[in-house]
C-alpha cells in the first residue's frame, strides 16, 4: 500500500507561522479535502507536497516511496505560450502515456504530411501502442479531453484563454494518473457539466486525491477526510464536509467550554496574588507557578472569526435594470437575441450555463462596459452599482491596506445608523490590526480578493454584479457573504457554476446554452439539473412504460407473437454491436470527431437495447401467464 506521511512541518512567511510542525498520513484511496481561511498556507502545503516549494529546516519532514508519482494542479498553472496543447495534456511522467503521447504526435504529423517519414514515424508509434497495449489508455485520455472541453491538439497554448489553459491542466494531471492527485480549486473555470462529470471521476479514482476547493456540494460528495488548516494548526476530520461541521461544531463547543474553567481559575489565582499574602512558602511557590502557566495558557482559543457586513445601503427605487429586445454578437458569436430582462428591487438573479457562451459579457452590457448592438438598456436613477469582477482591479503592490481602503472611504455607514472606521471593518474581514500596515503585495491571492470585496462593499451599493464570486474565496468567507447577500436590501446578481452558492442566493436562473439560447427557471439549480439528467429507471419508464398488473392482457396479439419470436436474437445482436462500438474506440486513433460519433451511436445502442430488455420483460410476463 503506497502512503504518503508528513511529519512536524514547519514553514513561515515573515512574521506569520503557515505551518507549525504539522504531522498527517495520506492513505491509499484517501480522499481529503483541505480547507481554512484564506492566508493560513492550503496552496503553500499543495506545492511543498508537490516539490514546488519547501518547509524550513529538514526536508526529510515528507516521506515517500521512490516510485510513488503526484499530480499537482496549481491555480494559475503555466506553460509556455509555444507548448502544444498536445504536449501539454500528455506531458507526465506516466511511461504508458508518453507512448500515447508518440502515437497521437506522429498521427497529428501523418495528417499534415503524409511523406514516407512520417508514415515510418506513425507505424513506429502504433507497434508501440500494440506492444504496451496502450490503447485503452488513449481513448480513456481522450474521453477526459471532451468532457472538459479540449478539441484540438495541434492549438498551442498561446492562442487559448485562462479557463482553457485551467482545463487542459486539470486534464494532464487526471491523464497521467499518478499516485496522489493534488488540485487546487479544481472546478474553477468548469461549467456545472464538466463540474458533475470530474465529481464522479474523483469518487471513484484509484489514487489518493488531496484537494482545495470553495464548492461544498463537490467537496461533501467527493471527500472521506477532512483536513483544516487553523492558526498554523492542522485537524483532521474523518468523513465528508457534512460530517466536517458536526464535529467541528462539537471540538468548537469543547474548546469554549475549557476556556470558560481556565477563565475562572485564572480569576481565583489572581485574587489571591493580589492579596499579598506574607510569608509565602514553598507549596505557595507551586501556585504562584500555577498563576504564571494561566496566564500564558489563558487564551488559546483561538477562533478564525467571522466577517460581519452590516453596511448599509443607498435607497433604491423600483426601476433597477431593463433589457428590451437586446441583441449582441462579439467575434461572430451570438451572445443576446432580442431578449428582454426586467431586474426589480431585491432581485436575486443566478447565471449560470455553458463556457464561452456569454455570462460575463451579460455582466458587462448592464455595467455599461460594452454596448448593446440592438434594443435598449435601461438604468434606474437611483441605481448604485458594484461591479465584483473575476480579476481585481489594478491593485498597487506597494501600497498599504489601509490606505487602499482610504481611497473609497474613511468612515462607513452600518444598518442601524452608526458610523465604522476602515481599521475596524478591515477586523471584521479577518485582516487583525498588525496586518492594517501591510502591503497590498504581501498578500495571499485570497486576501487580495478579500480586500477587493471589501472595497467595493464600503462604497454602499445597492445594485450587486457579482462574477464568478466563489472562486480564490474561503469557505468561511463565502458563508458569511451568503448571509449577508440574504439581507441585502438591493437587487443581486450572479455568475456562478457553484451549485451551493447558487441554491442560497438565487431565487431564479437564466441558463445559457449558447448561440444565443437563455433558458429562465424558477428554482433550485440542483432541481433543473435532476431534471436534465433523469435516472436510469425514469428513462426506463419514459421509454416504454408497462400496463397496469390488473389490465395485463392474457396472450400474445399476433404481431407481439412475431415480435417475441425475434426478440432474443435482436437482444443479442444489439449486444454484439456494443461490443464491436466499444473495441471500436479503445482502438481509435482518428481525432475527436470520429470519437465523439462513436461514443453518440453507443448511447444510442444502449437506450435501444434498455427499451428492447423492457419489452421482453413485458412480453415474457404474458407467455408465462397463458
Amino acid at each position: 500500500m503506497k502512503e504518503l506521511k508528513v511529519t512536524e512541518l514547519l514553514k513561515t512567511f515573515g512574521d506569520k507561522t503557515l505551518f507549525d510542525r504539522i504531522s498527517f498520513l495520506i492513505h491509499e484511496k484517501d480522499r481529503i479535502g483541505l480547507i481554512g481561511v484564506n492566508g493560513t498556507g492550503k496552496s503553500s502545503l499543495l506545492a511543498i507536497l508537490a516539490g514546488r516549494d519547501s518547509g524550513d529546516g529538514d526536508i526529510s519532514a515528507i516521506e515517500k516511496s521512490s516510485d510513488y508519482r503526484i499530480g499537482y494542479l496549481a491555480q494559475d498553472q503555466q506553460f509556455p505560450a509555444e507548448t502544444m496543447v498536445l504536449d501539454a495534456v500528455f506531458q507526465g511522467d506516466n511511461p504508458l502515456m508518453q507512448t500515447v503521447r508518440a502515437y497521437e504526435k506522429a498521427l497529428l504529423q501523418l495528417t499534415e504530411d503524409n511523406s514516407a517519414a512520417a508514415q515510418r514515424q506513425f507505424t513506429l508509434a502504433e507497434e508501440a501502442m500494440n506492444k504496451q497495449d496502450a490503447w485503452t489508455a488513449d481513448s480513456e485520455a481522450k474521453a477526459i479531453l471532451n468532457k472538459l472541453g479540449i478539441e484540438s491538439l495541434d492549438q498551442q497554448i498561446g492562442q487559448l484563454s485562462g479557463g482553457q489553459v485551467k482545463r487542459v491542466a486539470l486534464a494532464q494531471v487526471l491523464i497521467d494518473s499518478p499516485d496522489l492527485l493534488l488540485l487546487d480549486e479544481p472546478t474553477n473555470h468548469l461549467d456545472y457539466e464538466a463540474i458533475q462529470w470530474l465529481e464522479n471521476y474523483l469518487k471513484h479514482y484509484q489514487g489518493s486525491l488531496l484537494m482545495v476547493t470553495h464548492d461544498r456540494y463537490f467537496l461533501d460528495r467527493v471527500t472521506n477526510r477532512i483536513f483544516e488548516l487553523s492558526f498554523g494548526k492542522l485537524y483532521e476530520y474523518q468523513g465528508n464536509y457534512e460530517a466536517y461541521l458536526v464535529q467541528k461544531s462539537e471540538r468548537d463547543r469543547v474548546a469554549v467550554e475549557q476556556e470558560g474553567k481556565r477563565k475562572q481559575l485564572y480569576k481565583q489565582e489572581l485574587a489571591w496574588m493580589r492579596a499579598g499574602v506574607q510569608a509565602r512558602s514553598t507549596k505557595q511557590q507551586a501556585r504562584i507557578n500555577r498563576f504564571e502557566d494561566l496566564k500564558e495558557t489563558l487564551h488559546q482559543v483561538k477562533s478564525d472569526g467571522q466577517i460581519e457586513m452590516n453596511i448599509a445601503t443607498t435607497r433604491l427605487g423600483k426601476k433597477v435594470l431593463e433589457m428590451k429586445d437586446a441583441s449582441f454578437t462579439i467575434e461572430d458569436k451570438k451572445i443576446l437575441s432580442h431578449f428582454d430582462l426586467l431586474v426589480q428591487s431585491k432581485e436575486r438573479l443566478g447565471i449560470t450555463g455553458k463556457n464561452g457562451a456569454g455570462k460575463s459579457t451579460l455582466l458587462n452590457l448592464l455595467a455599461g462596459r460594452l454596448a448593446l448592438d440592438s434594443g435598449v438598456l435601461e438604468i434606474g436613477e437611483t441605481v448604485r452599482l458594484a461591479y465584483y469582477t473575476q480579476q481585481n482591479e489594478a491593485l498597487d503592490p506597494e501600497k498599504r491596506m489601509i490606505a487602499y481602503l482610504q481611497e473609497a472611504a474613511e468612515e462607513v455607514k452600518q444598518r442601524d445608523g452608526s458610523q465604522i472606521g476602515v481599521a475596524e471593518l478591515l477586523e471584521r474581514f479577518l485582516f487583525p490590526r498588525f496586518m492594517h500596515g501591510t502591503k497590498v503585495g504581501k498578500l495571499s491571492g485570497g486576501e487580495k480578493r478579500r480586500l477587493y470585496l471589501l472595497k467595493l462593499l464600503i462604497q454602499q451599493p445597492n445594485v450587486l454584479l457579482l462574477d464568478e464570486p466563489t472562486n480564490d474565496l474561503d469557505i468561511a468567507t463565502l458563508t458569511i457573504l451568503e448571509d449577508y447577500l440574504q439581507d441585502f436590501s438591493g437587487a443581486v446578481i450572479t455568475v456562478s457554476h457553484d451549485r451551493y452558492f447558487l441554491d442560497k442566493v438565487a431565487e431564479k436562473l437564466l441558463i445559457f446554452e449558447g448561440n444565443g439560447e437563455i433558458i429562465s427557471y424558477f428554482g433550485s439549480i440542483l432541481d433543473y439539473l435532476a431534471q436534465q439528467t433523469p435516472t436510469k429507471e425514469e428513462k426506463t419508464v419514459k421509454a416504454k412504460p408497462q400496463p397496469h398488473p390488473q389490465e395485463r392482457k392474457k396472450k400474445l396479439s399476433y404481431n407481439e407473437q412475431k415480435e417475441w419470436s425475434t426478440i432474443e436474437e435482436d437482444i443479442a445482436a444489439m449486444e454484439n454491436k456494443l461490443d464491436e462500438l466499444t473495441e471500436a474506440m479503445n482502438h481509435q486513433g482518428d481525432d475527436f470527431t470520429k470519437l465523439q460519433t462513436l461514443q453518440k451511436e453507443l448511447d444510442e445502442t444502449e437506450a435501444a437495447l434498455e427499451e428492447k430488455m423492457t419489452r421482453w420483460e413485458y412480453l415474457s410476463e404474458i407467455v408465462e401467464g397463458s
